[in-house]
């Protein structure tokens, strides 16, 4: 769980106890008031979601392993870089070679990067259901469950205990989940300029402006949650709320214990440090 100035984690130990770890956010990334600006604020938050998930992974890797585990920072840089290549594979490399089996006019046109923007949304939704069939992601998938049932409690007022939680909804629209999909969405239009450039030089391109289209995806789903309360805010969100569907399970009492001490912590740090009205974020 983040906050504005803090950020907790908690997992829960091979003997059932809990373990946690808190501490203030400190980098510029997250203090300095320019990448809270619009546009800017979308690269920041992508840069936080692979440095505190990365930290996050790691530390609860030794809770479960046990503290005197060995875990390097260049075991987790190599998985990283994987993880990194197979995405650009997968949402980037692999819409453009299926766009031009499904689009015979060529891969130089519009036409071909429409279908690929398509192709693209169609494939994550594809690798969701995939690796949602497997057990220990199905797993992963309930915490992220049990995560956005905290915060869907905290916002509606109610009590936060385990029955409250447990009957919150799974679905929030600050997720990642649904801004892969945002993303994915609106590279089909940030990318119709490319159409008429050789293949090699239009990946570039696409990998070069990935923080674009970031950027624009974080302006997307901020919008769309200032006004998700109307009609037409319900109707915006409805596929990006749908593809959570896949990405969250319904948690286990004993993993909403999980999510909620991660929040308390960041909520009681984040009053300590004078920082009124502070929400931690999904």
């Amino acid at each position: 769980m983040r906050g504005r100035t803090h950020y907790a984690v908690a997992a829960r130990r091979p003997d059932g106890t809990i373990s946690v770890r808190r501490d203030a956010l400190r980098s510029r990334v997250y203090t300095a008031s320019v990448w809270r600006r619009p546009l800017l604020r979308g690269i920041a938050g992508l840069y936080e979601t692979v440095h505190l998930g990365m930290r996050a992974l790691e530390w609860s890797a030794r809770v479960q392993l046990g503290e005197d585990a060995e875990i390097g920072r260049g075991a987790m840089r190599a998985a990283m870089g994987v993880s990194l290549v197979f995405a650009l594979g997968l949402l980037i490399a692999a819409p453009l070679g299926l766009a031009q089996l499904l689009h015979r006019s060529g891969p130089q046109s519009i036409q071909a990067v429409l279908v690929e923007g398509g192709v693209r949304a169609a494939l994550l939704v594809a690798y969701l259901m995939l690796i949602g069939s497997l057990r220990n992601i199905r797993r992963v998938f309930e915490y992220h469950g049990a995560e956005h049932k905290t915060i869907n409690c905290f916002e509606s007022g109610a009590p936060l205990d385990v029955a409250n939680v447990r009957l919150a909804s799974r679905l929030h629209p600050r997720c990642g989940t649904g801004f892969l999909l945002v993303v994915a969405l609106l590279s089909a239009v940030v990318f119709v300029p490319l159409g008429l450039l050789p293949v090699p030089v239009r990946i570039a391109s696409q990998i070069a402006l990935v923080p674009v289209v970031a950027s624009l995806a974080y302006e997307a789903i901020r919008g769309l949650t200032a006004i998700r309360h109307t009609t037409a805010g319900r109707v915006l969100l409805a596929p990006v709320l749908a593809t959570q569907r896949l990405s969250t399970r319904e948690p286990d009492d004993p993993q909403i214990e999980v999510a909620m001490r991660a929040f308390d912590l960041v909520r009681s740090d984040e009053r300590a440090a004078g920082v009124a009205g502070a929400v931690a974020l999904a």
